[in-house]
């Protein structure tokens, strides 16, 4: 399922990023590529608040709905 509709304060693990090598790349600078584990925290204003490790994340809509998770 993409990212943008996972359950919300639950730990999810990102199975695939689809998107352009360009933005595949600052995703794996922020700790976002397959095999790891966030949580989506909450939604404000069309961005997503996520925990990636011990750092806290947003980003857009569009963006989450390229990060596939389970």
């Amino acid at each position: 399922m993409p990212l943008n509709i996972a359950p919300q304060g639950k730990t999810v693990k990102v199975i695939k990023v689809i998107a352009e090598d360009k933005i595949k790349k600052h995703l794996e600078n922020l700790g976002i590529f397959p095999g790891v584990y966030l949580i989506l925290l909450f939604e404000t204003g069309g961005n997503i608040i996520l925990k990636v490790q011990e750092s806290r994340l947003a980003i857009n809509r569009q963006l989450a709905m390229k990060i596939l998770v389970n």
